[in-house]
């Protein structure tokens, strides 16, 4: 989707995106994605989503979000409240080692949680921020 919507429009070359081997399932993918990433220091930017409940990437409250300082880059999501329920995701910890991290939602059941997530309330989302710049884009459209 990522591909179809954005990166094929943009001048990215090949070797500047790390997809998830998804396919493989969650626990194989998270253990070969990690090794993939340990070429990819610092992302440029980490375009992100968020949920109604305050998730972003398959970071859900009340789960795991892999947010300390030893957490593994690649979590296996194996219980996600919304389908799939199998996932694989970047840690909290992993995305933060962004230059900018941007959030991008739309739609007006997002206008909530954008104004929440703006104050600072607690939630996945609130604890990804980049290393130069956090961005949050809303439309109600």
């Amino acid at each position: 989707m990522a591909r179809r919507s954005l990166l094929d429009f943009l001048p990215v070359a090949e070797s500047q995106i790390y997809s998830i081997p998804a396919e493989l399932g969650p626990i194989s993918a998270s253990k070969e994605y990690s090794v993939f990433l340990k070429s990819a220091s610092i992302f440029d930017v980490s375009l992100l989503g968020i949920g109604e409940d305050g998730h972003t990437a398959s970071l859900f409250p009340g789960r795991e979000l892999g947010d300390s300082p030893n957490s593994p880059d690649v979590l296996a999501v194996l219980d996600a409240p919304k389908p799939p329920a199998e996932r694989v995701s970047l840690s909290s910890n992993r995305l933060k080692h962004s230059r900018c991290v941007m959030f991008l939602a739309a739609g007006g059941t997002k206008k909530e949680i954008v104004e929440r997530l703006k104050m600072g309330e607690e939630m996945p989302a609130s604890g990804i921020f980049g290393l130069e710049n956090t961005e949050i884009y809303y439309s109600e459209i």
